[in-house]
């Protein structure tokens, strides 16, 4: 919405519930795309599809956006958080042990894992990729949305305005 030479924000502090278990009944659905990254941001200003103004405002500890989160909803429509699909990594462990020692080594690297279907999914960064299969790993280059990440104190980030991980570039230094 514009207002003169200004853009109204309809500011948003929490979620009202999920469309996993919460009826919007017949109203119109816009979604809010999301990268994965961007459901860990407390403060945000995004656009909807159909073009709503949003500004996101989560100050709760450790609240994150989830798929199918509701937002904002009045008599005849409801803003649901969609994320948007990327490239990932897909390594499948053949054990329990497995899953851990990958999840440890990934881990370790300060990087987001998510498990979703059996399946560790990473956002795919080629250097890991590499470390995987020489590590005797079988990954696999896919496109997924990444909705269920691990929870852990350490926060998605980069280094420098490269938006390179601080893996990638130490990883990079050894080529």
């Amino acid at each position: 919405m514009r207002c003169g030479a200004h853009t109204v924000y309809m500011i948003i502090e929490d979620v009202i519930g999920n469309i996993g278990t919460l009826s919007i009944g017949s109203r119109q659905t816009d979604l809010l795309q999301l990268q994965w990254y961007e459901t860990t941001r407390r403060i945000q200003r995004r656009q909807t599809v159909s073009g709503r103004e949003i500004a996101l405002r989560l100050l709760k500890q450790g609240q994150r956006l989830q798929q199918g989160d509701v937002v904002w909803m009045d008599d005849t429509t409801a803003v649901v958080v969609d994320i948007l699909p990327c490239k990932v990594i897909v390594v499948t462990p053949a054990s329990m042990l497995e899953m851990g020692t990958i999840c440890y080594e990934i881990g370790n690297k300060h990087l987001p894992v998510f498990i979703q279907d059996n399946e560790v999914l990473i956002p795919m960064e080629e250097p890991l990729y590499r470390w995987l299969e020489s590590a005797g790993y079988k990954p696999l280059k896919a496109t997924r949305k990444l909705t269920n990440m691990l929870r852990s104190n350490v926060t998605p980030h980069s280094h420098g305005g490269s938006g390179e991980t601080l893996f990638q570039k130490i990883m990079n230094l050894t080529k």
